[in-house]
């Protein structure tokens, strides 16, 4: 069964650029999970299989499709291991906390089979702004799915 990753926590990110996961993703998680650049500046945590299983479909696009090539590099280059330590922390690679802009303050949310971690302001300015036209959005995204 997949991870599925819910809720919305705010770590602090340390002087040696770590922070802590919450305490309800470490065992969802597992051991070996891969951080990547995802989309709208924030970072994908993902389980190793979950990331897995995604550059695989990326990659059977033909390769004659440019966008698929453009997005594998991007996606794969930005892509690091991680293994949390004794106390449930991970580095944050200063290549993927410049890419989201990452200072101290961060949140931490649950997207079903990944995590998104992404700067404070950031995430709040994007909540803000989705959250007006989230029911709108219900009948193109969820045609299927009843309540």
């Amino acid at each position: 069964m997949p991870a599925l990753l819910l809720g919305t926590y705010n770590p602090k990110v340390d002087a040696k650029g770590r922070m802590a996961l919450p305490a309800k993703f470490r065992s969802q998680l597992g051991s070996g999970m891969v951080m990547a650049r995802g989309q709208e500046r924030c970072i994908y945590l993902l389980p190793q299989e979950e990331f897995r299983r995604i550059a695989m479909q990326i990659q059977r696009t033909s390769m004659g499709n440019k966008a698929a090539r453009e997005y594998l590099r991007v996606f794969l280059s930005g892509a690091v291991d991680q293994d949390p330590d004794k106390q449930g922390r991970i580095l944050l690679p200063q290549m993927l906390r410049d890419y989201a802009h990452l200072g101290k303050d961060i949140v931490v949310i649950g997207v079903g089979t990944r995590a998104e971690i992404w700067d404070r302001e950031s995430w709040e300015s994007y909540l803000s702004e989705k959250e007006e036209g989230y029911s709108d959005i219900a009948d193109d995204v969820l045609p299927e799915v009843e309540f």
